[in-house]
C-alpha cells in the first residue's frame, strides 16, 4: 500500500465513526451551515494579491513533524496580513495532526475563502465541511475515480462550497476533468515515491481548460518559481511546508509576498 492508500483506508474508519457519533441533521444545526461561502475561484483571481493560498498543518507523512505547536489563531490572521490569498486548513488528525476545531478557529477570526484540505471520500464529509466554516473542499483524483469525484463534486456545489480538484497526472486530469469543478491543482509531488518536481505543473499547464482556474502544489519555496509558473497561467501557489518550517509563518508568508511582487515589477 503506498502512503495515499493507507490514509484512505483510514478514513473510511474515521467516517464510518464519526457519522455514528456526530448524524447529518446535526451537523446542518451549525451557525456556518446556512453562511453564503466565500468564492476561492474570485479571491485566487484578484489583481492586488499574488494567488497564494497559505497553508495551516502541523506534521505530514513524508517530513513528520513540522510546526506541532502552532496558533490556528495567531497564524491564520497574520497570513491573511500578509496578503495571502486564502487559507488552507488540515483537519486529518491521523497523518497530518489537524482537527476540524482548527479550521473552524481560523474562520472566526478570518473573512477570506478557507479550503478544507482532507481526502474526502464521502458525502458526509462535504456536509461537515460546511458545518465547521469551510468555503472549499479538496477532492483528489487519485483516490477517487471519475464518476465518485464528479458525484461528490457536484453535491458540494449544491451545498455552496467550491471544489479544488487535485490531480498527479494527465491521466488524471483527463479522466476526472467535469464541469462541477471550480479549481484545479497539480500536486507535485509523487504520492508514491514522494519526489517532488514543479515541472508537473507546467507539463499539465496547457492541458487544464481555462475555464478552470489553476493552482500548483507541493515543493514552492521560492519565488521565482511563483512568477515562472504564473506564465504558465496558474493563479494559485498553495504553499504549507515552507511556510510551517518558520518559527513565525505568517512573517514568512509576508516576505516571500513581497519577494514575487519585487520581481513581477522588475519585469
Amino acid at each position: 500500500m503506498n502512503i495515499l492508500d493507507k490514509i484512505i483506508a483510514q478514513k473510511e474508519k474515521e467516517v464510518a465513526e464519526r457519522k455514528s457519533l456526530y448524524p447529518t441533521k446535526l451537523l446542518e444545526k451549525s451557525i456556518y451551515f446556512p453562511s453564503e461561502c466565500v468564492s476561492l475561484r474570485k479571491y485566487l483571481l484578484r489583481d492586488d494579491k499574488v494567488g497564494i493560498i497559505a497553508e495551516i498543518k502541523r506534521k505530514s507523512p513524508s517530513k513528520g513533524m513540522i510546526h506541532e505547536f502552532v496558533s490556528i489563531e495567531q497564524t491564520s490572521i497574520s497570513y491573511m496580513q500578509g496578503g495571502a490569498s486564502a487559507l488552507s486548513i488540515l483537519t486529518d488528525g491521523e497523518f497530518f495532526g489537524g482537527k476540524n476545531e482548527d479550521l473552524t478557529t481560523a474562520r472566526k477570526f478570518n473573512f477570506c475563502p478557507i479550503l478544507r484540505k482532507d481526502f474526502t471520500i464521502d458525502e458526509y464529509q462535504i456536509v461537515e465541511a460546511k458545518s465547521i466554516g469551510a468555503d472549499a473542499i479538496l477532492l483528489i483524483a487519485a483516490a477517487l475515480t471519475p464518476e465518485r469525484l464528479k458525484t461528490l463534486a457536484q453535491f458540494a456545489r449544491s451545498l455552496g462550497l467550491e471544489v479544488l480538484m487535485e490531480v498527479h497526472n494527465g491521466e488524471e486530469l483527463r479522466s476526472h476533468l467535469n464541469e462541477h469543478l471550480n479549481v484545479v491543482g497539480v500536486n507535485n509531488r509523487d504520492l508514491k515515491t514522494f519526489n517532488v518536481s514543479v515541472e508537473t505543473s507546467i507539463e499539465l499547464a496547457d492541458d487544464i481548460p481555462n475555464g478552470f482556474v489553476k493552482i500548483s502544489e507541493s515543493g514552492i519555496s521560492n519565488p521565482e518559481t511563483v512568477v515562472q509558473l504564473q506564465k504558465h497561467g496558474f493563479k494559485g501557489f498553495l504553499i504549507g511546508e515552507h511556510f510551517m518550517s518558520h518559527s513565525r509563518p505568517g512573517a514568512a508568508c509576508a516576505d516571500f509576498i513581497q519577494k514575487v511582487k519585487k520581481i513581477q515589477q522588475a519585469r
